[in-house]
This record gives C-alpha cells, structure tokens and sequence, in this order.
C-alpha cells in the first residue's frame, strides 16, 4: 500500500492537470479570456487551492493552455514561407490563421495579448510573426500583394475576425473562410485598387507585429 501512494499522488495530479487544462480551453474558446479562474476550477472538478497550486497565475494558465496552437500557428507561417509561390503562401497563411482563431476564441486574445513572461508563447509568436513578414516581403516583390499592406493590417484582420459570432463550430469555421477569402481580394495587388487609408493606432495589441515589411 505504502508502495503504491507515491505513484497514485502523481498520477492524480496528471489528472488534475489535465482536466484543469481542458476546462480552461473549453471556457476560453466560448468566452475568452475574461473567465475566472474560479470557474475553470468549478468546470474541472478541482478547488481553487488546486488549480492555484498547478497555475498559480491566469498568465500561466493561458500560456500553457494555448501552447499547442501557437505551435500550430508558428508551423503554419513556415509551411506558408516555404510554398514556392511566396502569394499563395500568403494567401494559406491567412486561410489557416482564420480558421484557427475561428476554431477558438481564446485563443485569438491571447495572442494578441502581451505575456512578457511567457518566454516559449512570446518566441513562438515572434517566429511566425517575421515568417509572415518574410512572406509579405517576397509577395510583394512578386507584384501580388499590394505595397501599401503593413503588419499592422493583420491585427486588423484578426479583430474584425473576433467580431464573427455563430451558434456552432461548423458555422464559426464556415464564416471564417468565406471571411478570409474577402481578406485576400483585399490584400492583392491590383491596378484598379485605390489606396488605403493611413495606417491606424493600433497600441498595444500593435506591440505584437514590431517591424513591417
């Protein structure tokens, strides 16, 4: 008996883990990041002390929560930079981004959001970030992304993104690819194109894309 409680005490503590985690993406999806960390612990089955003791901060929580779509996201900006035709790279890139986000709200906010002290989350977004830009640089030397896009122009992108409400996650999907097929009409190069308005003031989620193509 004695044998047997150590292995027990950290295969409970997986669990809880574990169900701590999956109760934080489901509620994050649904509503985002604005849950309280009550309630993920009230949806996991586990007390406050508990889910502290394995999180002890809602940035913890988040980071690690999201860690497999950041991975998700970074992977999907190198295939889009690896695609032979740097515009349909892009256009990918924005396709899968949509989707994505479409799939989970929450994760949308976080990253967008600033984690200084999520190290892993914070360099995995800056990689996918200047693969985009690498991406956006070589569209436009090709002609077929319009030289006026910036970065910035996705944080757009994806706010008018979180705006899009369905009663399913087929729905949700299903808007955000017709939505991203309306981003890249916008996005491509045309003569009969007019320009675009200045660029607007977008501090602090702007922070998130340093440096423009």
């Amino acid at each position: 008996m004695t044998d047997r409680l150590p292995h027990t005490l950290r295969s409970d503590a997986r669990d809880n883990r574990e169900r701590i985690l999956d109760a934080a993406r489901a509620l994050f999806a649904a509503d985002g990041l604005d849950v309280p960390m009550r309630e993920v612990a009230r949806r996991a089955g586990v007390g406050p002390a508990t889910l502290y003791r394995r999180f002890p901060t809602k940035q913890a929580l988040v980071t690690e929560a999201f860690a497999e779509q950041m991975r998700t996201c970074r992977s999907v900006a190198d295939e889009g930079l690896a695609h032979p035709d740097p515009w349909l790279g892009f256009c990918f890139v924005i396709e899968q981004v949509c989707e994505l986000h479409a799939r989970d709200r929450g994760f949308t906010e976080a990253f967008m959001s600033a984690f200084p002290d999520a190290m892993d989350f914070a360099a995995d977004r800056a990689d996918a970030v200047r693969a985009i830009a690498e991406l956006a640089r070589r569209a436009k030397d090709a002609g077929r992304l319009r030289r006026d896009f910036v970065l910035d122009d996705l944080i757009l992108m994806l706010m008018a993104h979180r705006g899009i409400h369905a009663p399913s996650t087929a729905a949700r999907v299903a808007a955000a690819r017709r939505f991203a097929a309306f981003v890249v009409q916008a996005f491509s190069a045309s003569a009969e194109q007019a320009p675009l308005p200045p660029v607007p003031l977008l501090a602090p989620p702007a922070r998130v894309f340093e440096g423009r193509p």
